[in-house]
């Protein structure tokens, strides 16, 4: 029997820590479901991350749609998650229930994930009444910097490892240690610079428990940092987890499986930790098969 719900809310009582990963092909949607992790989402970055989009804005529906009906295929372990792209959400409740109505039907996908679900609380409500569930993003992005008053760095360069996570990336960000006092934009440390700000404690709390009271059964908060991110998690009976900015302060971690692994090519020139170097290995093992045919030899299965 593959996870369920009532498994993620149980393992948070527990203490136990929920895996989640990003996936966007069948190949790897596969890999991670049979390595064992409890949420496999299908994310809207996939057209920056993937396809080599410059605006994270392009995704439309319809490709949202075709991504996830491949996870799916690969998916029989693991809860499925899938992002609305932008647009279904912010055009209101009554659009956001058919966006998801049909991630369901024609994707198979368990629940939504709502990017900015605190400023459209009466869309998370909606699409629960529609008996799907909602997984719901908030936290610290630039749009709610600006409305909070909050300094924001849009690029705050590589990120300091912590302990119980491997930290190396802009989107796998971890324990910014001695300079997390929950002031971003401090200039002393990169990692620090897009965690939440304590100011924003009180807020943030109350966000996460009117998107618990709409109905989500799943919190992603995003810069959370290890002053805020605590105080949350504790508010709320749902689990929190995170990607950017999350540590083993929330209930779980959220990342893409292609940052993990070391897939992309920006990771040939670049010497952060990683649990694998996938990229390094496949420019090596094309340059190989490239020398074996220039050399008139036979080329490997």
């Amino acid at each position: 029997m593959g996870v369920t719900l009532p498994d993620l809310h149980a393992m948070k009582r527990a203490g136990r820590k929920i895996v989640g990963v990003v996936a966007w092909d069948y190949q790897l949607a596969r890999i991670v479901d049979r390595a064992g992790v409890d949420i496999v989402s299908v994310g809207d970055t996939v057209g920056v991350n993937l396809w080599g989009q410059t605006n994270p804005l392009e995704v439309t529906m319809d490709q949202m749609v075709l991504v996830a009906q491949a996870v799916r295929r690969g998916v029989s372990h693991a809860l499925l998650s899938c992002d609305f792209p932008y647009g279904p959400l912010q055009e209101g409740p009554d659009a956001a229930v058919r966006a998801a109505i049909r991630l369901v039907k024609e994707a198979g996908v368990d629940m939504v994930k709502l990017d900015g679900a605190a400023d459209h609380l009466d869309a998370v409500a909606a699409v629960t009444r529609a008996g799907i569930p909602v997984f719901a993003q908030f936290g610290l992005t630039p749009q709610t910097a600006l409305r909070h008053g909050v300094a924001y760095d849009p690029d705050p360069g590589p990120a300091r490892s912590d302990p119980g996570s491997a930290a190396t990336g802009p989107d796998r960000a971890g324990s910014p240690g001695p300079a997390a006092s929950g002031a971003i934009a401090t200039g002393k440390d990169p990692a620090a610079s897009r965690l939440v700000p304590v100011e924003m404690k009180d807020a943030l709390v109350a966000e996460a428990k009117a998107l618990e009271a709409a109905g989500a059964v799943l919190l992603n908060f995003t810069n959370s940092g290890p002053v805020v991110g605590p105080e949350v998690t504790r508010a709320v009976a749902i689990p929190v987890v995170g990607g950017h900015g999350g540590g083993p302060w929330l209930d779980g971690r959220v990342r893409m499986a292609t940052a993990a692994i070391g897939y992309a090519a920006s990771t040939l020139d670049d010497p952060r930790d990683r649990y694998a170097e996938v990229a390094r290995t496949a420019h090596d093992a094309i340059a190989a098969y490239a020398a074996d045919v220039r050399a008139a030899r036979q080329i490997r299965s």
